[in-house]
């Protein structure tokens, strides 16, 4: 990554439906244009999950309109940073990039008083790698 150019991020979770979809519209809030923002699921589901969406809306951003992607080789190759959300995702491994695992509960199938503490501490962390990086370019 030139000085130049913006850092991007990949978050990654299998159904691409929840902690990757809430990460991802944090950084794009949270980073307000500065940092390049990918998701992506190894075996996307057919739609975001409703309680995420409603947990986001709950914090003034709204996922409702998104939709689940498929990982791409290229959408790794694209990215600085591959964060995966703890889900054991095979993501393809390049030199050069860097590599988080995020152990975060998974969300899928539970209500949004569960959803909740899972998107706090998704904002916690982001916020993280949003200093970490400007402050890295």
């Amino acid at each position: 990554m030139s000085a130049s150019q913006k850092p991007s991020v990949l978050f990654v979770c299998v159904h691409n439906a929840g902690r990757s979809q809430m990460a991802a519209a944090y950084l794009r809030s949270l980073g307000e244009g500065r940092i390049e923002v990918r998701s992506a699921g190894s075996a996307p589901a057919g739609s975001v999950n409703p309680a995420a969406v409603t947990a986001m809306a709950e914090d003034g951003i709204d996922m409702s309109a998104e939709l689940p992607k498929v990982l791409t080789t290229q959408a790794v190759q694209e990215s600085d940073v591959v964060i995966t959300m703890g889900c054991g995702d095979a993501c393809p491994i390049f030199p050069g990039k860097r590599y988080e695992d995020w152990k975060l509960e998974d969300p899928a199938g539970q209500g949004v008083e569960a959803v909740r503490p899972i998107r706090d501490e998704i904002k916690a962390r982001v916020s993280a790698l949003i200093t970490d990086l400007l402050t890295a370019t």
